[in-house]
């Protein structure tokens, strides 16, 4: 009765979900543009001109996470142009030159996004003007483009970090930040008072000619993600860009970010349920002892590191994937090894359940992700690099649900054996910063993955009794997530 109501339940909350997020784009031309192989997607009222706003992701970001602005401009009447930076998303193109040095791939992303606004500009319903906005890694790319370009009216700049910003230029800069984002905060502050030392967060200022104008508003209770879908984000940059051009605009914004919380929420939920249809087994996985499990998660925790340290290559054409499928292999390799040693049986891998849980959660959580949130469905360029982070990931996940009997374990286990991995990154990182700084923004990713995916993997482990099956389907869809997150690179 339980699982029926949740199940129930679920449903409609996926539906209502469905039906608000896709209401939020309806009575809007949406259509894709190529720019010279930079893919786009320009969104606009069907009759009617306006203003360009070229809207550009941050780092291992993609369009779908900047569309709540997209959509909030579009209906407020401009012509919003997203696209997808080299390397990211459905960019096929990797990210040429050095990621750490200004004169290296930042100058090759403010070529890419001139061709944007190039191309913006000559599309037949944009009135001759245009805009720039950006969040995170692009607000210094669009920064110094505006710099160069006298087109550009006025720039919205969403989690801004650049040392770019001088006291006149960008002649008209908005500068949103989340309440969490306190080192960001501060730089936008420093911005602000380029133009008036004495100003304070929420205040617009401006030269005594009026050439330059400037605002830094903070967006309640959101960090860097949030501050995305923040209805006062949203707010502030279309009257920004009202004013900017003259316009004037009403109503409510566009803010999807609770309903793709509650789709998400609701297709996890949903998983639940499901689950149990699947044949169960009566006899439960045999616990390892309280020695074994510390060893199989501690032992590789603080070897591989060690291990790795010396090693120095770069292969596969991602930031540290090299490492991390390496990383992924050691660690799963030793704890297996001392599993088997220690006398923990490898039950036979039912193969419906690790299908269910691939298709599950790629086939359906993976394609609500890519259409609302964040690009999950790769090119062909990057599926050799999920079948090589597969390698890693699939021991890896493997012995996690054995350690975790396959999510059956006390939650004090299952937290340990997260923590430990984690850290095991951690010591990797502080071993070598330098080189493996980029790890630090995988943990997200890892993170979100443990909470979605991993949270239906422990249910398909629960109730089929299986957590090679539930570990090895898991390692196929860590492998994938890793490998459409990370931005290409040229080697």
């Amino acid at each position: 009765m339980l699982r029926s109501l949740i199940a129930a339940a679920s449903l409609v909350l996926v539906a209502v979900s469905l039906w608000q997020l896709e209401s939020a784009r309806s009575g809007l031309t949406i259509a894709a543009l190529d720019v010279d192989g930079t893919p786009a997607t320009v969104y606009r009222q069907p009759d009617g001109t306006g203003p360009a706003v070229v809207i550009a992701h941050g780092f291992a970001g993609s369009r779908q996470l900047m569309e709540a602005f997209a959509l909030t401009l579009a209906r407020a009447g401009y012509v919003t142009v997203s696209f997808d930076f080299q390397g990211h998303g459905r960019n096929r193109r990797p990210m040429a030159g050095d990621v750490t040095r200004i004169d290296g791939t930042t100058t090759y992303l403010v070529a890419e996004t001139a061709a944007v606004v190039d191309a913006a500009l000559t599309l037949p319903d944009v009135d001759g003007r245009v805009a720039l906005l950006g969040h995170s890694m692009a607000t210094d790319i669009l920064v110094r483009h505006a710099q160069t370009d006298p087109r550009v009216a006025a720039v919205v700049a969403v989690s801004m970090y650049s040392e770019a910003v001088t006291k006149t230029r960008p002649a008209r800069l908005l500068i949103v930040t989340g309440e969490w984002e306190r080192f960001l905060r501060a730089a936008a502050l420093d911005a602000l008072r380029l133009v008036d030392p004495a100003a304070a967060e929420g205040e617009t200022v401006s030269d005594p000619d009026g050439a330059t104008v400037r605002r830094a508003v903070v967006a309640p209770l959101v960090e860097h993600v949030g501050v995305l879908y923040s209805p006062t984000s949203l707010a502030e940059a279309r009257t920004w860009l009202d004013q900017a051009f003259g316009r004037q605009s009403s109503g409510p914004v566009t803010a999807t970010g609770v309903w793709i919380v509650l789709l998400l929420g609701g297709i996890v939920a949903l998983a639940w349920p499901l689950a149990g249809l699947l044949p169960g087994r009566a006899d439960r996985p045999v616990s390892p002892g309280l020695a074994t499990f510390l060893a199989a998660v501690g032992v590789p925790a603080a070897t591989t590191p060690l291990l790795l340290y010396p090693l120095d290559m770069q292969v596969l054409p991602v930031l540290v994937a090299d490492y991390l499928v390496l990383h992924l292999l050691v660690y799963g390799a030793i704890a297996l090894a001392i599993l088997r040693f220690r006398g923990v049986r490898f039950r036979s891998t039912p193969l419906l359940a690790a299908l269910v849980l691939v298709g599950y959660g790629l086939g359906v959580f993976g394609l609500a992700l890519d259409r609302y949130t964040a690009s999950f469905v790769p090119h062909a360029e990057r599926i050799p690099i999920v079948l090589a982070l597969a390698c890693g990931a699939v021991p890896f996940m493997v012995a996690d649900g054995l350690v975790t009997e396959g999510g059956r374990a006390r939650l004090w286990r299952r937290r340990v054996a997260r923590v430990a991995f984690l850290a095991s990154l951690g010591l990797a990182v502080a071993l070598d910063f330098e080189r493996l700084f980029f790890l630090v923004m995988i943990l997200p990713v890892i993170l979100l993955f443990f909470l979605t995916f991993g949270t239906m993997g422990r249910w398909v482990g629960r109730q089929t009794g299986a957590p090679v099956a539930a570990g090895a389907a898991l390692g196929v869809i860590l492998a994938w997530a890793l490998g459409v997150s990370f931005p290409l690179i040229a080697q």
